[in-house]
């Protein structure tokens, strides 16, 4: 009907379609009577059938529980703020949440015959990134906690148990580089479910250094069940396989240039055994001394961070390490 560009009403069809292009839904509030009216898209937003009456209540019924009161409240107030304003809040749509912002011109001042008025915005993606972006943020600071932690720990226990500072070095560089690998081995989980490393996968990268010395090549096996473990599972068992292999290069199979070492595993119930079987190496027998600062550190981190037990057999063909391991603490 209106051809003319330049016509008054085309251009307030064409506003229209930019308003419709920009995702925005039109409302006003007769803060007298509480009625409210909206445009098509702001009944489509909120999921309601169209209707001629609506009332501030009839949409609070489908705003968040938790966001319910605070909006009442703030929309009350912007009678008492002069200028522009912004509320951002949850509304439910059947099952689905959506986040709805809010915004007009406060003050009784921009009233008009008694009216507010506003436009409503979809901005649930923005808000699913910004708390994707908070859960990143959390996530990274306590994964450089715990780091910093067990930095710490390994500093300490290393110290004690070696007499230079070459020797105490060598220990805390071996025992930080395992953590490393296990951490390059982690990667996210679809559908947000968290982290997770394959174990035989896990395994094999952390035994690769000592598989790479020449003499060993094709003399380390693994043999495990395919399954997922978690962040903080990959760290502790990154260091216990790391104080196994380095005791074993030292004293055991590795340190013998026919010595094999097999690390098999299997499933009971939902928990996992793994086997750590040495041969070929010279005769081994139960430390003299008693516990060591790095045995210590394996019956931790077995028995408390991956809920499990470990047992040993100073067989005279060589030791043979069974680890007991809950496979819930696996996953986490």
């Amino acid at each position: 009907m209106f051809n003319d560009p330049s016509h008054p009403l085309a251009r307030v069809d064409n506003l229209r379609r930019a308003i419709h292009a920009a995702g925005v839904a039109l409302w006003s509030w007769n803060i007298s009577d509480d009625q409210f009216a909206m445009d098509e898209r702001g009944f489509h937003l909120w999921g309601l059938p169209y209707s001629h009456e609506v009332k501030f209540e009839h949409l609070s019924a489908h705003i968040h529980p938790a966001d319910r009161d605070r909006v009442r409240e703030a929309f009350t107030a912007t009678r008492g703020i002069v200028g522009a304003y912004e509320i951002d809040f949850r509304i439910l749509v059947g099952e689905e949440i959506r986040w709805i912002s809010a915004r007009g011109l406060g003050d009784d001042s921009a009233l008009y015959e008694g009216q507010m008025f506003g436009i409503f915005l979809d901005v649930t993606g923005r808000k699913q990134a910004e708390e994707g972006n908070e859960l990143l943020a959390g996530e990274m600071s306590h994964r450089v906690k715990n780091l910093l932690a067990i930095a710490t720990g390994l500093t300490n226990m290393s110290s004690k148990s070696t007499s230079t500072v070459k020797d105490m070095a060598e220990m805390l560089t071996g025992r930080l580089t395992a953590l490393g690998r296990a951490h390059d081995m982690v990667r996210p989980l679809p559908g947000h479910q968290g982290h997770a490393a394959l174990l035989g996968d896990l395994l094999s990268i952390l035994l690769s250094p000592y598989e790479d010395m020449g003499a060993f090549s094709g003399r380390i096996r693994v043999a495990v069940p395919r399954m997922g473990i978690g962040q903080g599972a990959a760290t502790s068992l990154a260091l216990v396989v790391h104080e196994l292999a380095t005791n074993s290069l030292k004293y055991g199979a590795l340190s013998a240039d026919a010595g094999t070492l097999d690390v098999s595993g299997s499933s009971i119930d939902e928990d996992l055994e793994l086997v750590w079987t040495e041969r070929g190496g010279p005769q081994v027998e139960p430390p003299a001394s008693g516990a060591t600062y790095g045995s210590q550190l394996v019956k931790r981190c077995v028995s408390g961070h991956l809920g499990g037990a470990i047992a040993y057999d100073w067989s005279t063909a060589g030791v043979v390490i069974t680890i007991g391991l809950s496979g819930k603490r696996l996953a986490s």
